[in-house]
């Protein structure tokens, strides 16, 4: 793998496109889904019919008109860039303000921002995902992408959790991986009812019994900060070194340009320099405190 240095922008980065980047354009939500429980997702189209330019990985900044301005990863197939799709859990006043919203509403766009995940480099290896709840959500175009391309990988593992059988994000996404013969799903939960058939348990014991080679393993790792260490510590007892790990992180972030100082993380500022690392390159930083 190439070094990359913390701070170094990997090679196909989308740049920000637009006159103004400061300005959110105006799109129109076509399509409300209710996903589990505080988490919905919207279809966006553009109201000046212009392309939707997004990497996996990326993340747009939304905008509820008159609340507020929250970034919001990027959740659906890039390819098609005719829409943007956003899943978002209602978790703040912005947000809960957005899940009041309906079919046919304007909310604002700026974007897309930061690192993509580095698809166009581990094409010939075996691709691990290892998430759960709502962290498939970036992961989700990514996963799209690579099964578009399936010829280009090797194996394909995808590791999900969650915390009950009611918190399945992509229920429907998740049964259609499975049945594919080239892709294999470990779906776990933490808590199930008597009598329910699927695994039980965490995720890190789905990475422990995945099928993979370690040595040709490429990994994408996206959860909750405190739930990536049992991950990357689970890969590494497979043998997949930190070099070969990737993992997306979130802080508050503002500008979605740097600017702010918001998002900063160590040297790096998240929406800028991230949202996507390897891992290797903030390991020193992972465990610390306030950083």
């Amino acid at each position: 793998m190439p070094d990359m240095p913390l701070g170094a922008l990997a090679p196909g980065v989308v740049p920000v496109s637009g006159e103004d980047i400061h300005t959110p354009r105006p799109f129109r939500i076509v399509q409300v889904k209710r996903e589990v429980a505080g988490v919905f997702t919207w279809k966006l189209v553009p109201c000046d019919g212009k392309p939707c330019a997004a990497r996996p990985g990326q993340f747009n900044m939304l905008t509820a008109f008159g609340v507020g301005e929250v970034p919001i990863s990027v959740s659906g197939d890039c390819r098609n860039q005719a829409e943007l799709v956003h899943t978002i859990r209602a978790v703040g006043p912005v947000t809960r303000a957005m899940e009041t919203l309906r079919r046919g509403a304007a909310v604002g766009v700026r974007g897309p921002f930061g690192r993509p995940w580095p698809v166009d480099e581990m094409t010939g290896y075996d691709v691990l995902f290892v998430t759960g709840t709502i962290g498939l959500a970036p992961l989700r175009p990514l996963i799209l992408e690579v099964l578009a391309r399936r010829q280009e990988f090797g194996k394909v593992v995808i590791c999900y959790g969650s915390r009950g059988i009611n918190d399945i994000l992509y229920e429907e996404d998740l049964h259609t991986w499975r049945g594919r013969f080239d892709t294999n799903v470990h779906v776990t939960v933490h808590a199930a009812p008597s009598g329910y058939r699927g695994r039980v348990g965490s995720v890190a014991a789905a990475v422990r019994i995945a099928r993979i080679d370690p040595m040709n393993t490429q990994a994408f790792v996206c959860r909750s900060e405190a739930m990536t260490r049992p991950a990357v510590d689970a890969l590494a007892e497979r043998g997949v070194t930190t070099d070969r790990i990737w993992t997306t992180l979130e802080r508050s972030m503002k500008c979605g340009m740097g600017l702010c100082g918001q998002c900063q993380f160590g040297p790096t500022f998240m929406c800028r320099d991230g949202p996507v690392y390897r891992f290797d390159t903030i390991e020193r930083l992972f465990g610390l405190r306030e950083i």
